[in-house]
């Protein structure tokens, strides 16, 4: 273990105490591969036991740690191998077994999440991956833990239009099965482009086919050490302010290398990645939207916003990479609404629109973030806002994804009120013009020119 002196000790004694810095998540990846079976019901059983067997001491370790370290520990959560690759031998035509066993199995362990079921439909899909994602709202609806991700386009591959406007159905159906909960399910679900197979934060996590059996993966989280850090620089010029972001990333990410490291010795299972996303809570004090103020912002959204996210994602990266070696997942800053009280307070004000949101997207870690839509909003609609995001995620080349919350019986201005990490949120409008004919052409938009580097 790297040694720590007695500066950085106090350092970040103070950074828990006063600035909210907690390591977000200890999330375990599992490959499920070892589980495949020739029927749905021995594979559930199957998957119930490995996750059980691998993951049996992971919220004891993290207690330990937490308790031993004095560093808050959020979560503790499971990845798993996408189960569209690890189901499709069964031949099953419903995947929800899958579902409740892996929901079964992660109460076992004492998780907060599991995710992976999931499906990677860049480029086309299976009989497999069309089974998954039909079942999708029901899974989420008659599971508590589960979370959900489909990968509906990559740079080198294009996007997959069949898919994102099955995700836009499968959206609006996680919304209405859980119509008495605001529509919590499509909080559980999330689309990609880009997706990365080392992400430790839900509901976006699967582990990916080019990892091991096993991994731990730690997501630490730090806006509010962030902001304190910018208030001693005020009316500096952004030479500073990005120096000031980079040098306080290098001490939160340390602190994220410190209990990956320990938690994979106690474990005896490889360490991944350190993913140094700020992601902020409902908690004042620990949103991104408030350092984005800090700069100079009357609220986030307002003229100025996409700049001074672009500085501080870039900043962020950069300290943390000097940190550890093993810096991954998505890294850089989330932008969620319902999970970020200065973004909840811009938009509930009009200074942060879904418009802007997109804009900001193109310079973020991920999209389009916990963000209530009226639950009138058409299934052609999302899956037209979700190609939206994706196309910004393939020509960058760099990952983005939409997370839409189509409130039943909700309309602009009401709020839905999920409670916890989830937070609660205003609806925000959307465009009201049509996009149906546009989303219902099907097939794939072709990937960039520059993707071509072979």
């Amino acid at each position: 273990m790297a040694m720590i002196n007695q500066h950085e000790i106090l350092d970040t004694i103070k950074m828990i105490d006063e600035q909210k810095l907690d390591v977000r998540t200890i999330t375990m990846g599992i490959s499920l591969r070892c589980c495949v079976a020739d029927s749905l019901g021995k594979l559930c059983d199957r998957i119930y036991d490995h996750i059980c067997r691998t993951a049996k001491d992971l919220c004891r370790v993290g207690r330990d740690i937490e308790e031993e370290f004095g560093i808050p520990i959020v979560n503790k959560r499971i990845a798993v191998t996408p189960v569209a690759i690890v189901a499709e031998g069964t031949g099953a035509t419903d995947y929800i077994p899958i579902a409740r066993a892996l929901d079964r199995a992660a109460k076992e362990v004492g998780v907060n999440f599991i995710g992976g079921y999931s499906a990677l439909v860049h480029k086309g899909m299976t009989e497999g991956d069309k089974t998954l994602i039909r079942s999708i709202p029901e899974a989420l609806a008659t599971t508590e833990l589960v979370c959900a991700s489909v990968n509906v386009g990559t740079t080198r591959a294009g996007i997959n239009m069949d898919a994102v406007y099955d995700m836009g159905k499968a959206i609006k159906g996680a919304a209405e099965l859980t119509a008495d909960r605001d529509g919590i399910g499509a909080a559980k679900l999330v689309a990609f482009c880009n997706a990365v197979e080392d992400n430790p934060f839900m509901a976006g996590a699967f582990h990916g086919v080019g990892e091991a059996d096993c991994v731990i993966n730690v997501g630490v989280s730090g806006p509010g050490v962030v902001k304190t850090a910018l208030e001693a620089c005020k009316g500096q010029p952004f030479d500073v302010v990005a120096e000031t972001v980079k040098r306080t990333a290098f001490r939160v990410t340390r602190v994220g290398q410190l209990v990956a490291k320990e938690a994979s010795s106690r474990l005896k299972v490889p360490f991944g990645i350190v993913d140094l996303s700020l992601a902020p809570t409902p908690a004042v004090g620990d949103s991104v939207a408030r350092i984005l103020m800090e700069m100079g912002l009357e609220y986030a959204g307002a003229p100025g916003t996409t700049a001074a996210l672009a500085l501080l994602n870039d900043a962020v990266k950069k300290g943390g990479v000097m940190a550890s070696s093993h810096v991954g997942g998505l890294s850089g800053a989330f932008i969620p609404v319902s999970e970020d009280e200065g973004m909840i307070e811009a938009a509930s004000v009009g200074a942060l629109t879904l418009e802007k949101l997109e804009a900001m997207t193109c310079v973020c870690s991920v999209g389009l973030d916990m963000i209530a839509l009226p639950g009138d909003t058409s299934a052609e609609t999302l899956a037209a806002i979700l190609a939206d995001e994706a196309a910004i995620g393939m020509i960058n080349n760099k990952t983005t994804a939409v997370r839409l919350i189509p409130a039943p019986g909700k309309k602009v201005g009401d709020y839905v009120e999920f409670g916890g990490l989830l937070g609660r949120a205003p609806v925000m409008a959307v465009n009201p013009f049509g996009c149906a004919e546009f989303v219902k052409r099907g097939g794939r938009i072709p990937a960039p020119i520059h993707s071509l580097r072979n």
